[in-house]
């Protein structure tokens, strides 16, 4: 449903309803009698029909429609013009609810009036939404019961953690016991539902009104609710067993307090400030009798003397008085262990005792008693031992005590007897933002998918429970649940039965029983849609004469458009590909492929295998035994041989890593980037290191020699260890295919086009090479390998490059503070990035890496954009909303997705946070907070209409060594320069 200004409450609502087939039915159906048309007068009952008129109209385009969204305006603008103001910019969902339901009771009590005049109970709107309940209670020693109507129950989120508490705060209000019913003092009540309607809505309200800031806020605490909630225990017929069961919780929880406290006791123990619990005191108790004092071990390297075994006890006057009061074991049985692990049976009178140590060598690591006997401490020990036993017990009986009680509550009303009135979650009303702004979706169940989807103004998509649950329980973020909507299981089975099959053949059985004006209107508006699309269309193929091809250096690698010959251009864009990234070539694939065609139909198959041509299947395995067919040169290409080589020319070459070389530069000339770049380097170097064995045995097994040389090199390549400033992905094809464990077959093959490139035409050997390779690839049949598997990888690292150009663009631009810029080739660069890292983490970069980047340069782009707007002037505001509306709002919709990281997550509400601060500040004039309100539901919501980011401006791709030499540049920049941390 479309938006039309702050109209996604409406939205929720509406989606809501209409998604239960008896409203939906009772709507489409309605209609009243020509006499009560005529004789209905009052400005309330025509406005109430012409509301139905046109949520019947609705309705219908909502079920027949071809287009995406419908817009409800007409509707919308008859209920605004209700509202107590009109300059209110977002209405409440309560409050719409709430009118929304007497209009529509309003409307249907005209037809009932028909035959039961002032009947309530024969209106189907009161069937279907309206319940009572009963009130009892006592006041001041009297007692009192009534009966009251409800179509939203509402209830109190602050201090309850589930709604089901929820409920129960709501129904029990104050003490009940008949015996203090006579005391003037006490009051209290308890509500029954007497009867449910078969759509319950709960109002939860997240809303308080701040005394002292003189404003409402929103209340953010979690709140958990159930997709099945029973209501038996608030049922009148279930008050006997309820009410006992409330006097047995009751019971339970003064029980569960008070072992509460004993184990507070425990665990609390002592008279101070500090406490600690008492099973961990009395061990560190044993454990200190049971330490040894320093020197203990090894009496003889003391600096005292033992003292005679006449003075075995001495005074504790003398141990005092020693220096450091330290005291020294004179013991002289010698033991393994621990000494308080000692045989502790009766010993001979002349017990060993501890003697003192004047040495502050002696201070012992940990605190250890002074004196003490074998007596002393077995008795302690025992005593100590025994206490903590006991306090160990007494803490685990308490613990599950409180275990069992805990257990008791939780199941106090899993009673089978009181799971008999099932209600099925069937709609979620979900609030994001705070008190004063904010914006509305609501998740709903679908019955013929059987899951959850989320109905966000035009947008409709799958949702999940898990979804569900993040949005709308609250506490993690802005976003709560604000309105529960429950259908009877009874509700829920009709629907089930009415929605068996399609959707799609549900609604078109519905648009067939519709009236013929209905049906008519419907009609109209497809017919009015595919006018609308003609129209377009010749809008669209008038401009596409005005479009100018873009030059071919500025779209090489980073576009994929595709002419009108699919067969012939996917295989001639998978050779285009393939070849690229074995030269890194300047020529863009179109133009490749334009001169292949070209040279093909003036000279042949040879001379087309100067240009990338198209893919013929690829051999499988290549070495010694692929390479086993004769490489004959066709005949009809020696004339054009004979006529290049009158018109070479040589010339001297410096080649990085290889060093000069002679280069027969032919008519139509050699590439000299293509002879500067690593991949030709590579190749260059292994036929120069293949020379002994071309000379000895033949360029057939020249090419097997250099063949095997080159794969060495690029696979302990791509075994090296990479470094932040090193990316080897970047320098060469095969790199990238042997990280990510590439099929043999297609990395065999990316490598053998490598030796049949005509640059390699600068002496007799590299020609020699080129020509066998060129004879290999001919002859590698349909079966040898997946064509379309081939295309894809090269693809993929086209891709790759594509997006380590944009992620380098962006960094560059972010250091020098072009935020503006820097955003847009970042935002591009994760989202191609998503798509290469879901085929494994070795086939992009660093998605952390641009996440954190981007979330800068958003920030950045954010106070900019937030400073423009607060300066009141028009021009710098006008560019401050231009920054929200192009770049921030688009990338945060992007980001906002399900599996959003946490520093994302925070960086959104940081920015939401700093527009929401703005609201009702006295400072801003009504013109400026009117535009504020405007950009709020965009920025809160994620989906509220079609946003595209523009692409940036289209980059030409650097050779591999400007690459690389940029790539360690930046790295080098954002991890050496400042402390940036990526996580």
């Amino acid at each position: 449903m479309k938006n039309i200004g702050n109209t996604c409450w409406f939205s929720a609502v509406i989606q809501s309803l209409f998604q239960l087939p008896e409203f939906r039915r009772l709507v489409l159906g309605y209609s009243l009698p020509q006499t009560v048309l005529e004789s209905c007068r009052s400005r309330t009952g025509k406005r109430n029909i012409a509301f139905m008129q046109e949520l019947q109209c609705l309705f219908a385009l909502m079920l027949g429609t071809r287009r995406k969204f419908v817009d409800p305006s007409a509707a919308v603008e008859l209920l605004r013009d209700a509202f107590r103001s009109a300059e209110e910019q977002q209405q409440d969902v309560s409050e719409f609810t709430h009118k929304l339901l007497d209009w529509l009771e309003d409307a249907f009590q005209l037809a009932v009036n028909v035959k039961n005049p002032g009947d309530k109970s024969e209106n189907p709107m009161v069937q279907l939404f309206y319940g009572t309940f009963l009130t009892e209670g006592v006041h001041e020693g009297n007692t009192f019961s009534k009966i009251e109507t409800f179509g939203q129950y509402p209830l109190q989120v602050n201090g309850y953690r589930n709604l089901n508490e929820c409920l129960e705060g709501a129904m029990v209000e104050g003490e009940m016991d008949e015996a203090t019913a006579s005391q003037s003092v006490k009051y209290g009540q308890e509500r029954w539902f007497t009867k449910l309607p078969p759509v319950l809505t709960f109002e939860l309200s997240r809303f308080e009104f701040n005394q002292s800031l003189g404003q409402p806020e929103k209340i953010h605490t979690k709140l958990e609710f159930p997709q099945t909630i029973y209501m038996d225990r608030y049922l009148y017929c279930s008050k006997e067993l309820i009410q006992m069961k409330r006097e047995e919780m009751k019971r339970l929880k003064e029980k569960m307090v008070i072992l509460q406290q004993k184990l507070e006791r425990y665990m609390k123990y002592g008279s101070g400030p500090a406490r600690f619990p008492l099973p961990d005191m009395l061990r560190y108790v044993l454990e200190f009798i049971a330490t040894k004092p320093a020197g203990a071990a090894a009496p003889a390297q003391g600096s005292q003397t033992p003292l005679p075994p006449s003075q075995a006890k001495p005074h504790v006057l003398d141990v005092l008085s020693q220096p450091d009061g330290i005291l020294e074991r004179t013991d002289t049985k010698t033991e393994d262990g621990p000494f308080f692990l000692a045989n502790s049976s009766p010993q001979p009178k002349s017990r060993p005792v501890l003697q003192a140590s004047g040495s502050p060598a002696g201070l012992s690591d940990h605190p250890a008693p002074h004196v003490v006997s074998e007596d002393e401490l077995s008795l302690v020990r025992t005593c100590l031992q025994r206490w903590r036993n006991e306090i160990e017990q007494d803490v685990q009986d308490l613990k599950e005590s409180i275990a069992r009680i805990t257990l008791s509550i939780e199941q106090m009303y899993c009673d089978p007897l009181l799971q008999q009135v099932p209600y099925r979650l069937h709609a979620v009303l979900v609030h994001e933002g705070q008190a004063n702004a904010g914006h509305y979706w609501a998740f709903i169940y679908d019955q013929p998918r059987r899951r959850w989807l989320k109905y966000n103004d035009i947008s409709v998509t799958e949702s999940s429970w898990e979804e569900l649950e993040r949005d709308s329980f609250g506490g993690l973020k802005n976003a709560s649940a604000y309105c529960l909507m429950y259908i009877s299981d009874q509700v829920s089975r009709l629907a089930a039965a009415e929605d068996e099959g399609s959707e799609a053949g549900q609604f078109q059985k519905e648009v067939e029983a519709l009236p013929p004006e209905l049906r008519h209107y419907i009609q109209e508006d497809n017919w009015r849609l595919e006018q609308e699309a003609e129209e377009w269309e010749e809008e669209q193929s008038c401009k596409i004469p005005q479009m100018e091809p873009s030059p071919a250096s500025e779209s090489q690698d980073l576009s994929s458009e595709s002419g009108p010959d699919q067969s012939s251009v996917c295989e001639q864009s998978m050779r285009s590909l393939s070849s690229e990234h074995a030269l890194i070539a300047k020529e863009q694939t179109a133009k490749a492929i334009a001169n292949t065609a070209e040279a093909y139909e003036k000279n042949g198959v040879e001379a087309a295998l100067c240009e990338p041509k198209e893919v013929e299947p690829v051999k499988a395995q290549l070495g010694d035994r692929a390479l086993t067919v004769q490489a004959e040169p066709a005949q009809d290409t020696k004339e054009t041989e004979a006529a290049a080589q009158t018109s070479s020319q040589v010339s001297e070459v410096e080649i990085p890593s290889v060093g000069k070389i002679p280069v027969r530069s032919d008519a139509d000339g050699y590439n000299e980037e293509v002879m500067l770049s690593p991949a030709m380097q590579g190749v260059i170097l292994a036929i120069a290191k293949a020379r002994q064995t071309f000379d000895r045995d033949g360029s057939e097994a020249g090419l097997v020699k250099a063949f095997h040389e080159e794969y060495s090199r690029l696979y302990l390549l791509a075994k090296e260890t990479p470094t932040p400033q090193n990316d080897a992905r970047l320098q060469h094809v095969l790199v990238y295919f042997l990280q990510n464990n590439a099929p043999q077959q297609v990395v065999e093959r990316t490598l053998l086009e490598q030796f049949a490139d005509k640059n390699l035409s600068y002496d007799e050997r590299s020609i020699s090479i080129m020509k066998v390779a060129r004879a290999k690839l001919r002859e590698i049949g349909p079966d040898d390998v997946d064509m379309e598997e081939y295309k894809r990888w090269h693809e993929d690292y086209s891709l790759f490059r594509k997006v380590s150009v944009y992620l380098l663009t962006g960094l560059e631009l972010y250091q020098n503070r072009k935020y503006h810029e820097a955003l847009t080739y970042l935002v591009y660069a994760y989202q191609s990035n998503t798509k290469l890292l879901l085929k494994g983490t070795g086939r992009g970069v660093s998605e952390s890496l641009i996440a954190l980047y981007r979330r800068k340069c958003l920030l950045k782009l954010n106070e900019v954009a937030a400073s423009l707007f607060v300066s009141c002037e028009e021009p710098r505001v006008a560019e401050g909303i231009g920054i929200l509306n192009e770049l921030i709002i688009p990338c945060m919709h992007l980001m906002n997705n399900f599996e959003i990281s946490k520093e994302d997550l925070d960086a959104i509400e940081v920015m939401r946070n700093r527009w929401c601060s703005y609201l009702g500040r006295e400072d801003m004039d009504a013109k400026l907070q009117e535009k504020l309100g405007e950009l709020l539901p965009r920025l809160l919501d994620c989906s509220t209409e079609v946003i595209v980011l523009k692409e940036p401006p289209k980059i030409r791709p650097n050779s591999p060594y400007d690459l690389c030499s940029r790539f360690a540049a930046v790295m080098e920049s954002i991890h050496g320069a400042s402390a940036v941390t990526v996580k």
